[in-house]
């Protein structure tokens, strides 16, 4: 009679572990079939932005923006982490862009087609993110959303210094496309 009750303490220690691994499998295949706009996204976005935010009116002093991006966060092998990375980084473009004290001349029509544009694009990473979040932890640098975080916090700080001025949004304008560009890579490793 022990046979049965260590088969059933086999099976009930295994599913968890099969748990994980087939969400693991499930949302990497989800990663891979996105729609056909996947791949496109970065460059409509970047294209929007060019209609949305062109140069101030005024010639800008060159001013050195003081917010490199951790492009360590661009090299890594898991589809859901990259998908995670690049949710991330759109998710404080959104906030960012949403902020009232854009600049006057910016294309306000634009700037809400790539505000829906970014949103659309959020709710289709989402579906390539697991349900748990920890297996996200569990594969990517630690501070990774610390990183990001840091990152956009340095942005809106800049904002902040210079009183949310039409130059200091063109630096972020420039900040805006590199992101776009850093998304693009990540789209990329999550094929």
């Amino acid at each position: 009679m022990p046979a049965p009750a260590t088969h059933h303490t086999r099976l009930r220690h295994g599913a968890p572990t099969l748990l994980l691994l087939l969400t693991a499998l499930a949302t990497t295949l989800a990663c891979r079939h996105l729609p056909p706009c996947h791949s496109t996204f970065p460059w409509d976005s970047l294209s929007i932005l060019r209609d949305m935010a062109p140069r101030p009116p005024q010639p800008c002093q060159d001013q050195q923006a003081p917010f490199p991006f951790p492009d360590t966060l661009l090299h890594n092998s898991h589809p859901q982490q990259a998908a995670a990375t690049a949710r991330h980084i759109l998710d404080n473009l959104f906030a960012t862009l949403s902020a009232q004290s854009t600049p006057q001349h910016w294309d306000d029509q634009a700037r809400h087609r790539l505000l829906n544009n970014l949103h659309h694009y959020i709710n289709h990473l989402e579906r390539c993110l697991p349900a748990n979040r920890t297996l996200i932890k569990s594969q990517g640098p630690r501070n990774l959303m610390l990183s990001i975080n840091k990152y956009f916090r340095r942005i809106h700080n800049f904002l902040h210094t210079h009183n949310h001025s039409a130059c200091a949004w063109d630096h972020v304008r420039l900040e805006v496309r590199a992101s776009f560009q850093r998304v693009d890579t990540l789209i990329r490793q999550m094929k």
